[in-house]
């Protein structure tokens, strides 16, 4: 019989839901009874939307507890762990039976994440002992060769996770092809758009895959120095990530002639920067590193030939080095077996908006959005109808209802004007508002803008305008014509990346769904009844009761009404803040 284990989810995700809490609840009930069992922390699993969670592991199997907290986590102790009676009706999931949640998980294939949830993030052993390391223990026993190594990662098909999508091992072979004695492998951990939570909790829950793959990176090109340039927003992955980069000092996997390769000597540190999107623009990232403002520079010359302190680098994201250690020790194949013709492997995604389940997912390339949003997601909240997904961050694009069956794939997602970017996937339902979506998200790109170029700063900042006229009513006939115009020449002259993809939320939306721009210019109504300013309450006749709830919340007394008769708004006062809406309990107040 072995020992019962009991591990609590420890990423932020479960943090802020009130993880730590359980933890020391539990710990706590432990020490006072003398219960023997082995109380172990993790990360995050992917299941945001169940977080905290609590895994039972005993000699019947493993059971993940749901929406756990101090009451829960008492009664999981007394009647699992103790009485050996688990409570089904707080099981998210097992392999002992199937759970209304189960869907959540069928489908994934768990490259990127297979010990995300599995193992301790700041303990070493464990990450040893699911087979890490063993990639580069392998490459230094057979001493394979730098190119054979870079061979096997073109073989595999793996592109950059980070949004470029350009081959990995062709990057690689051209910054081994550069001269110097000096050259850098840099992982950027600093992309902020939805995707970065995906980054974070790579780093929070198995932070040795990523330093891994960039040790095996850095042998590949002739790398002699190491950065990880992560955003000081994420405490906890940083924490974990010193924990383990002395660790792999300790056991040799960091320093001088590592494992035994003669002359093979390795140091990586981290760079915490500002969280600045731009940032996440290589030649951005290295001005940063360097102590510069984090502005982009013209190319060519690309990093692998003259990049971090003008020596040849190589830049790659924390998904894309996460999955290197497992295509070197289980082959090309066993990755690029995944996925489509010209997109191979998987994809991790972090599901966010109307969405019923919220967190992080990792598909095979190919999988159709549809299945994501509505297997693996579970679908719209409140069952309300599926409108549109944004795909690729701030800078992405926003895909239709009517072409949701496109599958998961570059040449696919790019032909759609949206981008795959580092895996941020906002769903929206039928009350969200494009125009507004734009403007939100153009909103953030603008202030992003390091200012460099003309056409992103003042190009930005005239479409924000636009946009923001046409959500409050203001509106002007050649608007659309005028945000088409501009949107094309931001992203045509733009410098970097930031510029020339800024547009895409505005393009997208102007292309799929004009009307509601025509809507709220021409009709000055917003068919999504979301922007405010364009919203018309009034008050049904046959309904309203004369509870005068509506009157008494109405911030400017825009109601009025005798107790027990019908109530009416004047619309000359009304602000359309929406309280009357909101508060009366016989839905007699509509909005248009």
């Amino acid at each position: 019989m072995t020992q019962t284990k009991v591990i609590v989810g420890l990423g932020s995700c479960g943090i802020a839901a009130g993880a730590n809490k359980v933890y020391n609840k539990i710990k706590a009930l432990q020490e006072a009874e003398k219960l023997n069992f082995e109380l172990a922390k993790t990360s995050c699993i992917g299941m945001c939307f169940r977080e905290p969670l609590v895994e039972v592991i005993d000699d019947n199997g493993s059971m993940i507890y749901g929406d756990v907290d101090e009451d829960k986590a008492i009664e999981i102790i007394q009647q699992h762990v103790i009485g050996l009676n688990p409570i089904k009706d707080y099981v998210v999931k097992t392999d002992l039976f199937t759970t209304p949640d189960s869907v959540y998980f069928d489908g994934q294939i768990k490259i990127a994440l297979r010990n995300c949830g599995y193992i301790d993030p700041e303990n070493i052993q464990e990450y040893e002992d699911r087979g890490g390391y063993s990639a580069l223990k392998l490459i230094a026993k057979d001493k394979i060769a730098p190119d054979v190594v870079i061979q096997t990662i073109i073989d595999s098909g793996l592109r950059g996770r980070g949004g470029g999508g350009f081959p990995t091992g062709m990057k690689w072979r051209f910054a081994r092809a550069s001269q110097s004695a000096e050259k850098y492998i840099i992982c950027n951990a600093d992309e902020g758009d939805p995707g970065a939570f995906m980054d974070r909790s790579l780093l929070e829950g198995d932070p040795h895959a990523v330093i891994e793959g960039m040790i095996i990176g850095a042998y590949a090109i002739g790398a002699t120095d190491g950065v990880i340039y992560c955003r000081a927003e994420y405490p906890l992955a940083i924490k974990r990530l010193n924990i383990a980069l002395a660790q792999a000092h300790e056991r040799g996997y960091l320093g001088n002639n590592i494992q035994g390769i003669e002359g093979f000597n390795l140091d990586i540190h981290i760079k915490e920067g500002a969280g600045a999107f731009v940032c996440g623009e290589e030649t951005a990232l290295m001005a940063s590193i360097e102590g510069k403002r984090g502005m982009p520079s013209k190319r060519p010359p690309f990093p692998a030939e003259s990049g971090l302190w003008r020596k040849p680098s190589n830049i790659n994201n924390v998904e894309t080095f996460a999955n290197v250690s497992y295509i070197v020790s289980h082959g090309a194949g066993s990755f690029n077996k995944y996925g489509t013709e010209k997109s191979k492997g998987t994809k991790v995604f972090a599901l966010t908006g109307k969405i019923k389940h919220g967190g992080l997912v990792e598909v095979p390339m190919g999988m159709s959005l549809r299945d994501i949003i509505f297997k693996l997601g579970g679908g719209i909240q409140n069952n309300k109808k599926f409108k549109a997904v944004q795909l690729g961050g701030p800078s992405g694009g926003c895909i239709p209802e009517h072409l949701i069956d496109i599958l998961v794939d570059y040449d696919q997602v790019n032909a759609t004007g949206a981008i795959m970017g580092s895996g941020g996937m906002v769903v929206m339902d039928e009350t969200t508002c494009m125009v507004d979506v734009a403007r939100f998200f153009l909103d953030f790109t603008q202030k992003e803008s390091c200012g460099k170029c003309t056409f992103c700063r003042i190009g930005t900042k005239r479409m924000l305008e636009i946009l923001s006229r046409i959500t409050v009513g203001e509106g002007q006939e050649g608007d659309i014509e005028k945000l088409e115009e501009l949107a094309l020449q931001v992203r045509d002259s733009s410098l970097c990346g930031l510029g020339q993809t800024a547009p895409n939320p505005v393009l997208t939306t102007i292309k799929y769904f004009r009307h509601e721009y025509e809507a709220h210019i021409r009709d000055k109504k917003c068919p999504a009844h979301s922007c405010k300013k364009l919203l018309t309450y009034e008050i049904v006749a046959d309904k309203c009761t004369g509870c005068t709830v509506c009157a008494v919340k109405c911030p400017v007394k825009a109601i009025d009404g005798e107790r027990k008769k019908v109530h009416h708004i004047n619309q000359d006062i009304c602000i359309k803040c929406g309280d009357c809406y909101s508060n009366c309990r016989f839905d007699a107040i509509t909005k248009s």
